[in-house]
């Protein structure tokens, strides 16, 4: 009773210096609105209401007080702190406290040395030509074996699906064969649910919802007594830990040697230096993380806008068909060739990127290039989700789906935007490893699907004036799923 006692104390007190530090000296419309969620009544998304405050800001710049926290959509920051002046704008410890109960000492977690040399580590292997060769044989198998049957089935029923949760579980079963050699099966006739899969998207959830608190004291404090969200998710990651455990454990049992899964190589990479478990753990983890949601979420929002744009698919369509209709194997070297498909990818990617914010700490007091001051220690979030609705950036048209604004190479082939006006897979120094592989995987899925099916999404997410609405998480997932209705191809 009197530990209970003290605990309600403190966690009085700690409401209390929230009330104290946040509420009464800051005022600002801003700090007000996200406070007290009044924003929700004008926008769909926080996403929305930010790019909505930085296309009325004159720098594309804002600070939001209550989150000691400066919010830009200026390309020019973005350049400063991920390219320029790297080195004073690390994910930070702040950072690290947030994410490192899940993510550990893995890549997207960790600075300086421990992330050069897995970065170093990374870049061999998804670098080489065994490795992608390897990954899009898995993907072919995935969609010819599993998604595609299934899909055919759907079709067959008329039933309606849920498409993110499929994709979800496809990504899944990829990357869990690419990274670690293993099938968990989630595509299977039965749909089985991986247990994996169900912990990590718990955990996944309530990290984010740490860092969307307007003290860390709460979410610290509620882990220091297991209550609430914490303790659900030490739950989480404890089962996370142990099926990765279970993970490694088979992994070493099969052997690594003359295997082209990551973890494999990743074990042999270290010759007779023992890696222990814990680093192993970090980066399957790490792993799922990369090549698992971002994925899926891309696909989803990819099919939800096409529903709405049957131009858009039925040139993709002819596309992959070739000039003769002759419907071409899908090969690597043919997916290459696919310049509009590769547009309405990162078109679909700019108003929807999978990753709608990423966050950095400033180590020492700097000025950005637009002027803005940071203070030492404080938060610098530059935003993908808002940039993409940046007039500055995109135009008047920044809010239509138009793929051809990526098609100004010579007979219209694909030219990629400045990655410092498109972060949506980072940037400079820290620019995504497996951009490469995630673009394939997400091209070979887009042609197989669109040649085969038609897709319509229904009820409110079908409607071309509804805007989606996005779960709080690491990365973006459509609020109730994407229910769809397939129908076979009317050429097929």
């Amino acid at each position: 009773m009197a530990f209970a006692a003290f605990s309600l104390c403190l966690v009085a007190l700690a409401v209390v210096l929230l009330l104290v530090r946040r509420w009464p000296w800051c005022s600002c419309h801003v700090c007000r609105a996200y406070l007290t969620g009044s924003w929700s009544k004008d926008f769909t998304n926080l996403g929305d209401w930010y790019a909505h405050l930085l296309r009325e800001s004159p720098t594309g710049t804002v600070h939001v007080h209550v989150l000691g926290c400066t919010v830009t959509a200026n390309p020019a920051n973005v350049e400063y702190m991920l390219k320029t002046n790297f080195d004073n704008f690390p994910k930070g410890k702040t950072f690290a406290a947030l994410l490192g109960d899940l993510l550990g000492g893995g890549i997207f977690n960790v600075d300086g040395d421990a992330w050069r040399h897995q970065r170093k580590m990374a870049s061999l292997e998804l670098g080489s030509v065994a490795v992608r060769s390897y990954a899009f044989k898995i993907i072919a198998q995935e969609l010819e074996s599993r998604l595609m049957p299934l899909l055919a089935g759907a079709a067959g029923s008329g039933e309606v699906v849920d498409l993110q949760d499929v994709f979800r579980r496809f990504s899944f079963d990829t990357i869990c064969k690419i990274s670690f050699g293993l099938d968990p099966g989630c595509l299977e006739k039965e749909m089985p649910m991986s247990k994996l899969a169900d912990a990590f998207d718990t955990a996944t959830r309530l990290c984010a919802m740490r860092g969307a608190a307007a003290s860390p004291l709460l979410w610290k404090m509620k882990r220091l007594l297991n209550v609430g969200s914490e303790r659900e998710l030490r739950n989480a990651i404890k089962l996370v830990d142990e099926l990765a455990a279970a993970m490694i454990r088979e992994r070493r049992k099969l052997g690594v040697a003359n295997s082209h899964d990551l973890l494999s190589r990743f074990m042999a990479s270290a010759g007779d230096v023992d890696v222990d478990d814990k680093y192993l753990r970090d980066i399957v983890v790490s792993f799922l993380l990369a090549g698992r949601d971002t994925v899926s979420s891309a696909l989803t929002t990819l099919f939800m806008l096409l529903s709405k744009n049957p131009a858009v698919e039925a040139a993709m369509r002819a596309e992959a068909d070739g000039d003769e209709g002759s419907t071409p194997v899908i090969t690597y070297e043919h997916l290459k060739g696919l310049h509009y498909t590769h547009a309405v990818l990162y078109e679909n990617m700019r108003m929807f990127p999978p990753v709608q914010f990423d966050s950095k700490f400033c180590a020492a007091a700097d000025v950005l290039p637009d002027g803005t001051y940071v203070s030492g220690s404080a938060r610098v979030m530059y935003h993908p989700y808002a940039m993409g609705r940046m007039p500055s950036i995109w135009g008047a048209d920044h809010g239509v789906f138009r793929p051809e604004r990526w098609l100004t190479g010579a007979g219209g082939t694909f030219v990629p935007e400045s990655l410092y006006r498109y972060p949506v897979f980072q940037a400079g120094l820290r620019v995504c490893l497996g951009k490469e592989l995630a673009i394939t995987e997400m091209k070979a899925v887009a042609v197989a699907v669109v040649r085969a099916f038609d897709v319509e999404v229904v009820g409110e997410s079908g409607s071309a004036a509804c805007a989606p609405k996005f779960v709080s998480g690491l990365t973006a997932s459509v609020s109730g799923g994407l229910p769809v209705r397939i129908r076979r191809a009317r050429n097929n």
